[in-house]
């Protein structure tokens, strides 16, 4: 394609991504106009309409669908074509993206700065966001990695490393719970002060999927989108639902301890290290990725 063509994708990108005509003009420092006019020209070159509008802004077509994800996978091979020239002149430069779900984030900073050590020109971002958010910045290639626990089936995603997390259920030593002597049944929970993640959450959503094939239905004292907070409700007295490796520095500690849960769909997720299925990545993310594939195999599983 030519490179007005070039100038007509990335327009018609933007918009989609900011998810109106207006939004796209504002982040390009144009008038809308002028975005309406090269994806106007861009639609009649391809013979094909692009974009849906309505009053809530614009999406993409089935077409416009298949324009986005030629032009995400020719930005990642431009991507690896300069970092591999870079690499011929001795250089290992750029910016890495990591979108991660918080919880990973105790058990991997080491990896990250031993990284950054290793490799001082390269800059990292860590975005930190639950699972669904983690799963749409992989797919749409806003950032090279993921990591994620529990992800939705996603035929676009890739799977380097699976790693089984049963969900625990977490407390202080001298909770009540922690006298219980066999695992705990997701009914018994609610006779306690539990805290829990929001929907956005691996974690809440094998919740939500348990209390429907159970028929239970918990109510929680506390709902937050930060699992520090969770941990800290549990030091002072509550009950919390997390993965043990989320809480392997207070579990080492002893100021919590992970419990088994009873019903078998807490003991199925896992944490997965992903990429967009078919993304070239560039030196740098696969040296990140084999680092990080490491640490993501080695994670246990710590219960009572």
């Amino acid at each position: 394609m030519s490179l007005v063509q070039d100038r007509h994708i990335h327009y018609f990108f933007e918009a989609v991504r900011l998810g109106s005509v207006r939004a796209a003009a504002d982040a390009l420092d144009v008038a809308p106009s002028a975005v309406s006019r090269h994806i106007a020209q861009l639609e009649h070159e391809l013979s094909a309409a692009l974009l849906e509008r309505h009053r809530r802004g614009v999406k993409p077509t089935e077409a416009g669908e298949r324009v986005l994800d030629y032009y995400r996978q020719r930005m990642a091979q431009q991507e690896v074509l300069l970092d591999s020239l870079q690499a011929l002149r001795g250089l290992q430069s750029g910016t890495l993206v990591l979108a991660s779900g918080e919880g990973f984030m105790d058990a991997l900073a080491g990896t990250l700065a031993r990284f950054s050590e290793r490799y001082p020109r390269i800059e990292l971002r860590v975005n930190i966001a639950g699972s669904n958010e983690v799963i749409r910045q992989v797919v749409e290639d806003e950032a090279h990695l993921g990591l994620v626990f529990n992800p939705a089936n996603d035929p676009k995603i890739r799977a380097h490393v699976r790693r089984a997390q049963p969900v625990r259920v977490i407390v202080a030593p001298d909770h009540p719970l922690a006298r219980e002597p066999g695992a705990i049944s997701l009914q018994g929970l609610d006779r306690h002060s539990l805290a829990l993640p929001g929907a956005a959450y691996g974690i809440r959503q094998i919740l939500t999927h348990a209390e429907h094939q159970l028929g239970v239905a918990l109510t929680p004292t506390l709902t937050c989108n930060t699992l520090a907070m969770l941990k800290r409700y549990a030091v002072e007295g509550g009950v919390t639902l997390l993965p043990a490796f989320v809480a392997e520095q207070e579990l080492a500690a002893g100021s919590l301890v992970a419990l088994p849960l009873l019903h078998e769909v807490f003991a199925r997720p896992e944490a997965q290290l992903i990429t967009r299925l078919g993304r070239q990545l560039s030196v740098g993310a696969s040296r990140l990725l084999g680092m990080l594939a490491q640490e993501v195999g080695a994670f246990g599983a710590t219960a009572r």
